[in-house]
């Protein structure tokens, strides 16, 4: 379709033969020929400017320049789609389902109000790799279900940030607030092995439950299958908290000849004491060991101090129970393989004559060697 040329100038011969070739369409479509459809669409814009108040030729100039405007605004969005295309940003999906290119800055207060809200929810998230980093991974369809929830409308009814959602169309545009403020965005699993020689083939790769490793994607729709990554981390208050402790605690042990007499002597009695528990426990474990060595060889299987010390459980569960026995080990029976002596019996007998009958002999003996009666037994002898 050609562009419309813009108020007060003259379309060109290819702008005129366009226009109508769309005529002719779209009268044929109609079932009229071109002069009756010019009629009748004049007769439509008649009316429509009598509804407006305008005469014929005011609302014909309002359409020529709204369709001008139009035209610019989407030779505008196609140029910045194609930039961000080159560029790599990521794009999402407007109004309409034309992609906007993501531009960064501050994000919007509306946007983060809604992760915000979002991140106080139970959207199932999971961790995943993004960049060596861990972050929370989530599914659009949850987000969605959420913001149609009768918990949102109650939140967005006292904050007036929250944009009002009243159906799916109203959730997805709000949900949309979230990648054009880079708070939220849309990740695809990915090969950590990409782009390296021993990567293994893409059809003998198994699907590994655990960590994922993402990648961003460059176009971020919305689907109910789709995942998202969050990138809003939230009011950052324990993270400064911890780091002011931290630097508190650094200082306070770097001034610690400033301390007041009894504060140092305090101390050193709490080392000293802790000390002495450390000992304590090395020469608990030394003991455990000695009385197990000592019971394994006069009551066997051998008895344990504190048989959980050493194992993986919690601090007071490692002194429960204070004594037991050695668990003895079941000792598997292993099955003799039958096989190679059972093939070596069935083979035939090399057809050489001598070496048969000796081979024979000699298997049968070998036979008779092996199930012989090895008990003591008496024979009697008769005299000659």
């Amino acid at each position: 379709m050609a562009a419309p040329p813009p108020p007060g100038q003259q379309p060109s011969p290819q702008q005129m033969a366009a226009m109508q070739q769309q005529i002719a369409m779209e009268a044929q479509k109609r079932g009229m020929t071109p002069q009756q459809f010019q009629q009748w669409q004049r007769q439509q814009i008649e009316a429509e400017a009598k509804k407006a108040g305008m005469s014929f030729d005011q609302y014909v100039n309002k359409l020529k320049q709204q369709a001008f405007e139009n035209h610019q605004r989407q030779q505008q969005m196609a140029a910045q789609q194609q930039a961000a295309q080159q560029s790599g940003q990521p794009q999402a999906q407007g109004q309409g389902g034309q992609q906007v290119p993501i531009q960064p800055g501050a994000p919007d207060p509306k946007a983060t109000a809604v992760a915000k809200w979002l991140r106080g929810q139970d959207l199932k998230t999971r961790t995943c790799i993004l960049n060596g980093q861990r972050k929370d991974m989530f599914r659009v369809k949850r987000a969605l279900r959420a913001l149609q929830s009768p918990a949102y409308a109650k939140a967005s009814s006292k904050n007036p940030l929250l944009p009002p959602v009243t159906d799916a169309a109203t959730a997805s545009e709000t949900f949309k607030l979230l990648p054009l403020s880079l708070l939220s965005l849309r990740v695809s699993k990915s090969d950590p092995h990409e782009g390296h020689n021993h990567a293994p083939p893409a059809k003998a790769q198994k699907r590994v439950k655990g960590l994922w490793t993402v990648k961003i994607e460059q176009q971020q729709d919305i689907s109910d299958d789709l995942h998202y990554v969050w990138l809003y981390e939230g009011p950052q208050w324990k993270q400064k908290m911890y780091a002011g402790g931290a630097l508190v605690l650094i200082m306070a042990v770097v001034m610690f000849p400033l301390w007041p007499v009894k504060l140092r002597i305090g101390v050193w009695y709490l080392s000293m004491g802790m000390l002495g528990l450390i000992g304590l426990f090395f020469a608990m474990a030394i003991f455990r060991a000695i009385l197990f060595a000592v019971t394994y060889f006069a009551v066997p299987p051998g008895l344990w101090l504190y048989p959980n010390l050493f194992e993986d459980v919690g601090f007071f569960d490692s002194f429960r129970p204070v004594w037991g026995w050695q668990e003895e080990k079941k000792k598997k029976k292993s099955k003799k393989i039958t096989s190679d002596a059972s093939a070596a019996g069935e083979k035939k007998p090399s057809p050489k004559k001598g070496k048969a009958k000796a081979s024979s002999t000699a298997t049968t003996s070998a036979s008779e060697a092996t199930n012989r009666d090895l008990k003591p037994r008496i024979e009697e002898v008769e005299d000659d």
